[in-house]
């Protein structure tokens, strides 16, 4: 009996760029991407003609925006791509994960390098971008340590069951990161920085909640393979209710968020509601369905609740 082909390795850049961009699920940065974009709205550059003018200056904040984007996307795939080449061995042994591109041999580390040198390099020069068009420079003095920092959070199983803190911590950087980009390093203390920073606590317990309920799927084997996660230190009861209660505490930030912000009103307080249902419901579908009821929970669920802050929160933004 013959023995299995092996997976065949994807050919030219561009093919692996491909393989990669699906294996890491491009459809995925709708977690991030609305809060940043909120992040830059927020402290927006305002029309210079009239100082009471609440116009956006579109001139200068359309390419600022455009730019944000394009960091947000290459530092996704550079964060992405270390959590696969990091992962390699653990995904291949992992029934679930086993045919991630780089587990199953269809990307080598090689190409997980180059993939990487070419993401960190996106950024940092979108970043740079920044410094000669609207003389700031912080997006790119800080580039490195936010790579690292995005990064980290791939390496952190391996010694503490809060690697879902710290993922959240990663995510939580994107709607300060954003306003620094676009309003400067005084955007974190000026008249918009309480709702920026409520936000980013908002962030980072809602991205951190759903990663235990993420986690959930790989109970058994991370407990088998010595791994660290809330749910195989708490079991899936334990780490059901400690989701639940960063999801409490993300709602309380949101909150806190919208009572600080003078621009957002009844818009954006009625998506704080609506978010609310929506976490209620992601948590009743996992006590409901337990395992089955995850793929919504996770993906689904968390995806409308991005959206709907994101475009309320512009909305009440714009004039």
């Amino acid at each position: 009996m013959n023995a299995p082909a092996a997976p065949a390795a994807a050919t030219g850049f561009v093919a692996r760029a491909g393989l990669a961009l699906r294996d890491i699920k491009l459809a995925h940065s709708v977690f991030a991407l609305p809060f940043a974009v909120l992040g830059a709205f927020l402290v927006a550059p305002r029309s210079a003609q009239n100082a009471t003018d609440p116009r956006i200056d579109w001139s200068r904040f359309g390419l600022m925006l455009a730019l944000v984007v394009v960091c947000m996307f290459f530092a996704r795939t550079w964060a992405m791509l270390v959590n696969r080449l990091a992962d390699a061995r653990l995904d291949a042994a992992n029934p679930r994960t086993a045919r991630r591109a780089f587990a199953a041999g269809r990307l080598t580390t090689r190409d997980g390098l180059l993939l990487l040198t070419a993401s960190a390099a996106g950024f940092l020069a979108a970043g740079a971008a920044f410094g000669p068009l609207f003389a700031n420079w912080w997006p790119l003095i800080l580039g490195v340590p936010v790579l690292l920092w995005i990064g980290f959070y791939s390496f952190t199983k391996r010694f503490t069951f809060l690697c879902h803190v710290f993922l959240g911590g990663a995510l939580a950087a994107s709607p300060l990161a954003a306003a620094i980009a676009v309003g400067g390093l005084e955007a974190l203390t000026g008249p918009h920085a309480p709702a920026l920073w409520w936000l980013a606590g908002m962030v980072l317990l809602w991205v951190a909640g759903f990663d235990v309920i993420y986690a959930l799927q790989d109970l058994d084997h991370d407990r088998a393979a010595g791994l660290n996660s809330l749910p195989a230190r708490f079991g899936w009861r334990g780490a059901a209710w400690i989701s639940r209660a960063m999801h409490a505490g993300a709602l309380a930030c949101l909150i806190l968020a919208w009572r600080a912000e003078p621009a957002f009103g009844t818009v954006f307080g009625a998506a704080v509601f609506l978010v609310a249902g929506v976490l209620a419901g992601e948590h009743l579908l996992l006590a409901t369905r337990g395992r089955a009821g995850i793929p919504m929970a996770f993906f689904t669920l968390n995806g409308v609740v991005s959206l709907i802050l994101g475009l309320a929160g512009v909305a009440e933004l714009l004039p």
